[in-house]
C-alpha cells in the first residue's frame, strides 16, 4: 500500500513545472509505481493557453476548482470545464486548455508517464519507458 500527500511531492522530483511556465503538475503516482496508470494533481494558470496532444497516452481530466475553456482541435468545438466536470481524450484529440482562473485538475494517464515528461513543439508527451 502507497500513501502520499501533495505537501510531500512539493519541491520534488514529482513536482514537475512546464518549460512554457503555464502549469505545474505534482505527479501522486507513476509509472515506476507499475500499477498500469498515472495520477496528477496539475494547475493550469489563468490567462494561460496550453495546446496539447497526448498522441501516445489516454487522459481522463476531473476539474476540482477553477474554469477554463477546452477546444477540441478536431472538431473546432469549445466547452466551459468547470468544478465536478470531467473530460477524456479517448480517441488522442489535439485540444487547447484556456483557464479563466487557476483551473486545478485530476489527471489519470494511460499509459503512465515517468514524471519526466514535458510537452514538445507539438504538445505531445513522449512516451518515455521507465527504466
Amino acid at each position: 500500500m502507497i500513501i502520499r500527500s501533495l505537501a510531500e511531492i512539493e519541491n520534488t522530483d514529482r513536482h514537475v513545472r512546464s518549460r512554457s511556465g503555464t502549469w505545474e503538475s505534482k505527479r501522486i503516482v507513476l509509472a515506476r509505481e507499475k500499477v498500469g496508470f498515472s495520477l496528477h494533481e496539475t494547475v493550469l494558470y489563468a490567462g494561460t493557453e496550453t495546446s496539447m496532444w497526448y498522441a501516445n497516452h489516454v487522459e481522463a481530466v476531473l476539474c476540482v476548482e477553477g474554469e477554463a475553456e477546452l477546444t477540441d482541435e478536431e472538431t473546432g468545438l469549445t466547452h466551459l470545464i468547470t468544478p465536478g466536470t470531467m473530460y477524456l481524450l479517448d480517441g488522442h484529440e489535439r485540444h487547447t486548455l484556456r483557464p479563466k482562473t487557476d483551473f486545478r485538475c485530476v489527471c489519470v494517464f494511460n499509459p503512465p508517464v515517468t514524471g519526466r515528461e514535458d510537452h514538445d513543439e507539438n504538445g505531445v508527451y513522449p512516451l518515455l519507458l521507465e527504466d
